[in-house]
């Protein structure tokens, strides 16, 4: 079953209802995908041929905590999920799109050279990171396009992977050496690629901020409980159904647990019920 859907013959609200319960159950889904529709946005972009392989970047945190960026894929005009990554953002303190940005592309075009250094046998098969974008999209504007750029040219990159950046607020284009960004008439189906793959992007990294920060969350809250160790904490949560509920739950509640023993119910309720000394 493929991971990109093409939704033809629906409209409107029928269309928007079936669109929004697809991606909710994770799939990528562009309606009336034309074959020419790549070839749209090499003309949009200034390239001379069609991007076969476009790569989006986006970045996500709260206050700078949880920073974690995301690489989203499109090959031959569909989503290829075998190949996104998602980048635990290692080296910014604080909140720093730019620096943060920086880091998570550094990385990925450090290990496609690594990846052609390092050559493979003719039998295995190139491992994901070995394929360079032909378009590398990056969700913002001129400062997270010089990002992109200034790393492309750090690592000898500039001349083989062309460069975008598409901001949301005007849903404007950012091209290298064009001083202003390029307007997009609202209907264009080039735009509404790029838009789809910039959203893409969004989605699976704040997912993955999401997840982390639920687990950092979790470790916080019920660190320290004796004998609660990681697989009794992390059924404990997934039978209650969150932090917050295991917070709620009363000790007796925490005691009808057939598989928690009785003393770590009890070190669990007091653990999250004692407040902290001063």
């Amino acid at each position: 079953m493929s991971d990109f859907l093409v939704i033809t013959g629906l409209s409107g609200a029928g269309r928007s209802t079936a669109a929004d319960t697809l991606e909710d159950l994770g799939w990528f889904v562009i309606d009336n995908l034309p074959p020419s529709l790549i070839g749209k946005v090499a003309e949009l972009v200034g390239l001379p041929e069609a991007p076969l392989r476009i790569e989006c970047y986006d970045m996500s945190h709260i206050q700078g905590s949880d920073y974690v960026g995301s690489m989203v894929v499109m090959e031959d005009g569909l989503a290829k999920k075998s190949d996104y990554r998602r980048f635990k953002v290692r080296t910014v303190a604080g909140n720093d799109d730019y620096a943060a940005m920086e880091e998570v592309l550094t990385r990925r075009l450090t290990a496609l050279l690594a990846e052609r250094e390092g050559g493979h046998d003719p039998g295995d098969r190139p491992r994901r990171f070995a394929y360079p974008p032909q378009l590398l999209l990056v969700d913002g504007g001129r400062g997270q396009l010089n990002v992109a750029r200034r790393v492309l040219e750090e690592l000898g990159l500039e001349e083989e992977i062309p460069v975008a950046a598409l901001a949301k607020q005007f849903e404007e284009v950012y091209l290298p050496d064009r001083p202003d960004p390029v307007r997009i008439p609202r209907q264009s189906e080039a735009l509404y690629l790029l838009q789809r793959i910039r959203d893409e992007a969004h989605r699976f990294a704040v997912s993955y901020h999401r997840q982390l920060r639920g687990k950092r969350m979790t470790r916080s809250a019920l660190d320290d409980v004796p004998g609660l160790g990681p697989v009794r904490r992390k059924r404990l949560v997934k039978e209650l159904g969150g932090v917050q509920a295991v917070r709620r739950a009363s000790v007796d509640e925490l005691l009808a647990l057939p598989w928690l023993p009785d003393g770590v119910a009890r070190a669990v309720y007091e653990h999250l019920h004692t407040p902290p000394r001063a």
